[in-house]
C-alpha cells in the first residue's frame, strides 16, 4: 500500500476512511501546537507540513524489527527508554499513531513529560478499530477514558479528546481492508493472475469507498464505535 497518496488518500486508495479522517484531525489541532515541536515516533513524518507555523519540527523514533525506517527522515533514535534530550526542550509534543506499538507507555510518558515544557502542548493520536499490524510490536487499543487516566497519572491535564470516523466509516473501513488484504491478495498470490488482483483494486476499492461516503451521508453519525482517538493534553506541575 505504499504510494505518494498514502496519508492524503483518494477514493482508490484501501485506507481512506481512516487517512483522511484521521489527517482532518490532526490538521484541526495542530494549530494548537506552537514553538519547537517533537514529532514523538515520526518514521516519514507524514503530517509534518501541518506544523509549517511552528518554529521547528524535530522528530524521534525507536528502530525495531517489526517496522522499516529506510528513507524515513528520523532526526535522532531512542533507546525505548531515554529520550535524548535536555528537560524542558520542547513547546510541544506530537505523537501520531505511536502509543499501541509501545508496552512500557507508563514509563516512557514522564519522559515526554521531561521534555515538555511547563505548560506545553502534547498531540496524540491512537488507534482504537484497526487490525493487527507491525507485529510483533503492537500492544494495545485505547478508549478515550483509558488514554485519559494514564495522561493524567503521568503528569497531564486533558483539554480535549476527540474521535476520528464513526460507527459506519470503522465497519466500512474495516470491511475495505479485508477486500484489499484477502480478497484483491489472493488473486496476486504468487502473481498467478496479477491482472485480477489489479483489476479488483481499481475497481471494487473505490466501489466500496463510493458506497462508503454514499452511506455515511444519509446514515446516523453514531460514535460508539470509531476509528482514533486524538487527544490534545498539556503538561502541569506534579
Amino acid at each position: 500500500m505504499s504510494s505518494s497518496n498514502d496519508f492524503q488518500p483518494d477514493i482508490f486508495h484501501p485506507l481512506y476512511f481512516i487517512r483522511s479522517q484521521l489527517r482532518k484531525k490532526i490538521k484541526e489541532y495542530s494549530t494548537s501546537l506552537y514553538g519547537d515541536v517533537l514529532d514523538f515516533g515520526c518514521g516519514a513524518k507524514p503530517y509534518k507540513e501541518l506544523f509549517s507555523h511552528c518554529k521547528s519540527y524535530i522528530g524521534v523514533d525507536y528502530e525495531s524489527a517489526g517496522h522499516s525506517h529506510a528513507n524515513e527522515q528520523i532526526d535522532f533514535f531512542y533507546d525505548g527508554k531515554t529520550l535524548p534530550f535536555t528537560n524542558e526542550k520542547f513547546d510541544c509534543i506530537f505523537a501520531s499513531e505511536v502509543f499501541e506499538h509501545l508496552f512500557n507507555l507508563p514509563e516512557i510518558l514522564p519522559e515526554l513529560n521531561r521534555v515538555l515544557k511547563p505548560g506545553g502542548k502534547l498531540l496524540i493520536t491512537c488507534p482504537f478499530v484497526w487490525p493487527e499490524h507491525e507485529v510483533p510490536y503492537d500492544y494495545a487499543r485505547y478508549t478515550l477514558f483509558a488514554l485519559t487516566s494514564i495522561l493524567e497519572k503521568a503528569g497531564f491535564k486533558i483539554n480535549t479528546v476527540d474521535k476520528s470516523g464513526n460507527f459506519f466509516m470503522a465497519v466500512q473501513q474495516m470491511k475495505t481492508v479485508f477486500v484489499y488484504q484477502h480478497v484483491c491478495g489472493k488473486f496476486s498470490l504468487n502473481n498467478k493472475i496479477p491482472v485480477f488482483a489489479t483489476i479488483a483494486r481499481k475497481i471494487l476499492i473505490p466501489i466500496m469507498n463510493i458506497g462508503g461516503i454514499v452511506g455515511n451521508a444519509i446514515l446516523p453519525k453514531k460514535k460508539e464505535l470509531y476509528l482514533n482517538n486524538i487527544v490534545l493534553a498539556e503538561k502541569i506541575n506534579l
